[in-house]
């Protein structure tokens, strides 16, 4: 018999840790972005290049509000599974533990460069080393991997198309950063795209 969505075994470990790694993923990015100020370096730049970046908070609030709801059985729009899986939650689980872990590996090998947007006023050091010496885009990975370890968990339809929305953003600023590194650092960032893989 299928589990009802607010039945114990669904109100397990994976959804708890799945809503904490939302929360976790937040502070972390908003932790760096206020540490970094307080050394008097700007590190939010986002919405610069294109003023409907600022369409994607609200959006992202909504998702928020969909895993919320979901971990705590609260009312929300497509929280009704889209099947029943014993397995696939703890799956996500691994997805979400390991982009949260590749996040944190990013940003401390990101150092002083990292910035939320592109920065092209005050460029900082080209970084290759660490997360990025295995993938140009290991913060975008760790994204990508934690909202597809959100819908294992939650199996929730909403969440789903999420992932396909954010895959597309993300894929989009990707597409930006390269060619404003391509310009900013010429051949050595060319030499860096022919030994590292831009995702994995």
């Amino acid at each position: 018999m299928p589990l009802a969505w607010g039945s114990p075994r669904r109100t397990s470990l994976p959804r708890y840790f799945a809503f904490l790694t939302l929360v976790l993923m937040l502070a972390t990015v908003a932790t760096r972005v206020i540490v970094m100020k307080g050394q008097g370096i700007k590190a939010l730049h986002f919405g610069n290049i294109d003023k409907r970046d600022f369409l994607i908070p609200p959006f992202a609030l909504f998702y928020f509000y969909v895993a919320f709801a979901a971990t705590f059985d609260l009312p929300a729009i497509g929280a009704q599974p889209l099947f029943h899986s014993e397995l696939a939650p703890w799956i996500g689980t691994l997805l979400c533990a390991a982009g949260l872990s590749l996040l944190a590996f990013s940003l401390v090998s990101f150092g002083r460069s990292f910035r939320v947007g592109i920065d092209m006023d005050h460029p900082d050091t080209l970084i290759t080393s660490g997360a990025f010496a295995f993938s140009r885009n290991p913060i975008y990975v760790a994204f990508a991997a934690i909202l597809m370890g959100e819908f294992l968990v939650f199996l929730s339809g909403i969440l789903l198309a999420y992932v396909g929305a954010a895959i597309w953003l993300l894929h989009r600023q990707i597409l930006r950063e390269e060619e404003y590194l391509r310009g900013q650092y010429g051949l050595q960032y060319a030499e860096y795209c022919r030994r590292v893989k831009r995702y994995l």
